[in-house]
């Protein structure tokens, strides 16, 4: 099994994991300098020295395009065994990496997460940036996971082409594989690891701005096409119902309307169904769907707009907000939902950037 550390302007702190790791007989390290540059030349011939295969890329490519590299690296070599993937600050004690091999090693199947429980002194942008996306990722997906940004995370040597495979070049790569892996079958088992933030974490090259963005993009792309289609039917019930004045009529109307274009934008961009299979799987169900969640609609706003009298725009705001999640969720569980049989594709990282020192 092999350690695969990418790592970007490292400091000592790199060197020591590797030397806990020696003593701990771990026989292959594998380093990816992703554009460090001159300055930190003399880190990675330690690196080498101490008996790490070290990749190098010649410019900052992303922590996704390193990771990428050294899975590719391994997939060239023969991997066999699997992989653990840990970050180079010091954030990830060699203990909590043996539990995460000793798990991947009992399991030989699906991801492994080194979740951390984020108790006592933690940066406030860690506690915040953790809660905010593990709570995203739960209302998006149906499911929950603990920790969504760690950087220790375990797989098997036949998940390698399916990593190389992953859209994302930095920070959003992490991301983009829990999101995927669930989608195509992949479990995932957490296991608890130690909280370590070294000087508040001011270490970390994370960008809160411009990385957030790109960490949230694939959560927000699974709400994008829900919250267009809600427009739409907003549009359509305020229109309708001033043209009619008939509450059943519109709610049906407009339903029917911004149901056929959510499932047109769901099946071709959000959950990237294209196959006549799926056409025919997911739109029974679909439509199924519709029509409860048009009754619901319905008697929501019957009892928030009649009998309660609560103005129309407002009582559409609060019947949306209670069905949102649930229709979202239904869709993601049920309706485009496919049996767990995973493809895995030939690895295509390319590795022209990329060099062995």
């Amino acid at each position: 099994m092999t350690i695969l550390i990418p790592a970007y302007e490292p400091d000592q702190r790199l060197l020591s994991l590797v030397d806990k790791l020696k003593e701990a007989y771990w026989h292959r390290i594998v380093i990816v300098d992703d554009g460090s540059g001159p300055a930190y030349r003399h880190i990675f011939d330690a690196a080498r020295d101490a008996g790490c295969t070290v990749l190098a890329h010649a410019d900052n490519l992303g922590k996704g395009r390193a990771l990428k590299t050294g899975f590719g690296y391994l997939k060239e070599i023969g991997e066999t065994e699997g992989v653990i993937c840990a970050d180079s600050d010091g954030q990830h004690l060699p203990a909590d990496i043996m539990r995460i091999a000793d798990a991947l090693a009992s399991q030989r199947s699906g991801i492994v997460l080194g979740c951390r429980r984020f108790t006592g002194r933690v940066p406030l942008r860690s506690r915040f940036g953790n809660s905010a996306t593990r709570l995203v990722y739960a209302l998006t997906t149906g499911n929950r996971i603990q920790d969504t940004q760690t950087g220790l995370r375990g797989f098997p040597a036949s998940m390698l082409d399916w990593l190389c495979e992953l859209p994302g070049e930095r920070f959003e790569y992490e991301m983009n594989m829990l999101l995927k892996a669930q989608e195509d079958g992949y479990p995932m088992r957490e296991v608890t690891i130690e909280t370590i933030y070294l000087e508040n974490n001011k270490s970390s090259h994370f960008r809160p701005i411009a990385d957030s963005a790109k960490v949230y993009a694939p959560i927000l792309t699974f709400c994008s096409s829900s919250l267009m289609s809600a427009l739409l039917d907003f549009g359509l019930l305020m229109l309708l119902q001033l043209l009619t004045g008939k509450l059943l009529f519109s709610v049906i109307g407009a339903r029917t309307v911004s149901s056929m274009f959510n499932y047109a934008m769901n099946r071709r961009f959000v959950f990237d169904k294209n196959k006549k299979s799926a056409l025919v799987a997911s739109m029974p169900k679909y439509f199924a769907l519709v029509v409860l969640i048009m009754v619901l609609n319905y008697g929501l706003l019957h009892l928030f707009h009649e009998s309660w009298g609560i103005p129309l725009v407002f009582a559409k705001l609060l019947t949306e907000g209670a069905l949102f999640l649930f229709s979202y969720w239904s869709q993601r569980k049920f309706v485009f939902s496919e049996p767990n049989e995973i493809v895995v594709k030939s690895c295509s990282v390319p590795l022209e950037h990329v060099k062995q020192v």
